[in-house]
C-alpha cells in the first residue's frame, strides 16, 4: 500500500469528525468566520504559520527546507444556499445552507494532507502552498487570492486541486486534458414596467410579458446564432415577477441565468447579443431592461504534460484500474480554473458515491449523499502529487 494512504486510513477517524464538523456548520460565499477559525486553528496545531491573504482565504506552506519548486494545492470552504433534505444525524444546523457539493470534502482531505505533508516536511524537494479558498460556488474567491498575491511569495509554478463526485465509486479519479470544463458567466436580467390593476392591463406595461419575451430570445440565440459544432448552453434559473397576487400586474421583475462554453471569443459575443436581446425586447414592450454581469470564471484548462505526471504520481495510489480519463468534456463550471490560466494544473474528480446505486444523486442536490471511504483517497492524493512533482522537477 501506498505510504501516503496508509497514514491517511489512520487518520480516518479524525477525517470523518472535522468533515461532520463542516457539514454541521456550513457558511457561504467569502463570510465563513468560523469555518476559517476553525481550520486555522487546525493548521496552526500542526505547526503551521498560517496566512489570511485576502477575506477568508488561508494559505501555510509545506516544506521550504530544501531548494525547488513550488506546488499549490487548494481545497475550497464554501457551503450552498439550499436546505438540507439528506436526513444525516449531522445534518447542516446553519438553516438554508449546505454542504451539497462537497466542499466539507475537500477541507477535510486537505487538513489530513497538510498533518502529513508536515510529517514529511524535511524530505519535500521544494514548498507546497497549502490554500484554502472561500468562494467557489460564484466564481469569487480564486481570483481574489492570485489579485491578493497568492501565486507569489514563493511564486508558484503549478497547481493541483481534487473535487469529490457523489455519482461514481469510491476511489476513482476521473480526469482529462486540455479544456475540460465551461467557463461560467451569470447574469440578472432586470425588467422594468410599468404595475397597475390585473383587471386594467392596457393601463401599464407587464415586466412579466416583456420578461417571458426575452427569455424565448434567448433560446433563439441558442438556436440561430450559435454554431451547433460548439459546446454551449444558456440557462434561465429563475424568474421573479410581482409578489403572488392574482390582480396586480408588477412594476418590475428579474430573470437570473448563467452561460457555460469553452470558446471563449464566443462567449464574449453572447455576452453583447445577451445585452442586445434584453434591451431591444424591452424597448419593443414599451419598457426597460438591462443586464447585470454577476460572475464570470474562465473554462478550465488542464496542461496535458501536467497531467500525465498527476496521474502517474495518483495511479500509485489509487491503482491503474481506478484511473478514468474522461470521454467528454463537462459544461460545469470550476474557478480553479483561473490558476489554470497562470500555471499548468489539474483537477482530478475523486469518486465518493455511496454503494446504494438508487441513492447516488447528483451534487447540488439537497439530498446528496458522499461516502467518507473516499477521504483517505483524497488526502494521499494530494500529498503523492505535490511530493513527486517537487523532486521531479528540481
Amino acid at each position: 500500500m501506498n505510504q501516503y494512504l496508509k497514514r491517511a486510513n489512520e487518520l480516518m477517524p479524525e477525517m470523518v469528525e472535522n468533515r461532520r464538523h463542516f457539514h454541521r456548520h456550513p457558511e457561504l460565499r467569502d463570510e465563513l468566520p468560523e469555518t476559517v477559525k476553525f481550520v486555522r486553528a487546525q493548521l496552526e496545531g500542526m505547526g503551521y504559520e498560517v496566512q489570511e491573504i485576502c477575506k477568508c482565504g488561508l494559505v501555510a506552506l509545506a516544506g521550504g527546507k530544501k531548494p525547488g519548486k513550488c506546488i499549490l494545492i487548494r481545497g475550497d470552504m464554501d457551503a450552498l444556499p439550499m436546505p438540507e433534505e439528506t436526513g444525516l444525524p449531522f445534518s447542516s444546523e446553519n438553516p438554508g445552507a449546505m454542504h451539497s457539493c462537497g466542499h466539507d470534502f475537500h477541507m477535510s482531505m486537505l487538513l489530513a494532507a497538510a498533518k502529513i505533508l508536515k510529517e514529511h516536511e524535511d524530505e519535500i524537494e521544494g514548498t507546497v502552498k497549502i490554500c484554502f479558498q472561500p468562494n467557489e460556488e460564484t466564481f469569487g474567491g480564486a481570483k481574489a487570492m492570485i489579485d491578493a498575491g497568492v501565486m507569489e511569495n514563493p511564486h508558484v509554478d503549478a497547481a493541483f486541486a481534487i473535487h469529490i463526485g457523489p455519482l461514481a465509486d469510491v476511489g476513482t479519479l476521473d480526469y482529462g486534458k486540455g479544456l475540460t470544463m465551461g467557463s461560467a458567466d451569470g447574469f440578472s436580467i432586470h425588467v422594468h414596467g410599468k404595475g397597475c390593476h390585473g383587471a386594467m392591463p392596457h393601463a401599464g406595461i407587464s415586466p412579466i410579458n416583456i420578461g417571458v419575451h426575452i427569455y424565448l430570445a434567448l433560446q433563439e440565440l441558442l438556436a440561430r446564432e450559435i454554431n451547433p459544432a460548439e459546446q454551449f448552453t444558456m440557462t434561465v434559473g429563475s424568474m421573479i415577477f410581482g409578489d403572488g397576487a392574482t390582480n396586480v400586474i408588477p412594476s418590475d421583475g428579474v430573470l437570473n441565468g448563467t452561460m457555460r462554453g469553452f470558446n471563449a471569443q464566443l462567449t464574449k459575443e453572447m455576452r453583447k447579443r445577451v445585452e442586445e436581446v434584453t434591451e431591444g425586447t424591452a424597448k419593443l414592450f414599451g419598457g426597460e431592461a438591462h443586464v447585470e454581469w454577476l460572475f464570470s470564471s474562465p473554462a478550465m484548462y488542464c496542461d496535458p504534460e501536467f497531467t500525465d505526471d498527476v496521474v502517474r504520481y495518483a495511479t500509485d495510489v489509487v491503482g491503474a484500474e481506478r484511473m478514468l480519463p474522461k470521454k467528454e468534456r463537462a459544461t460545469g463550471s470550476e474557478d480553479f480554473a483561473y490558476f489554470g490560466e497562470l500555471v499548468p494544473s489539474q483537477i482530478f474528480w475523486l469518486g465518493g458515491g455511496v454503494d446504494d446505486l438508487s441513492k447516488r444523486i447528483s451534487n447540488h442536490n439537497p439530498k446528496v449523499l458522499f461516502s467518507e471511504e473516499a477521504l483517505p483517497y483524497g488526502a494521499a492524493v494530494y500529498v503523492q502529487c505535490a511530493m513527486e512533482w517537487l523532486k521531479e522537477h528540481k
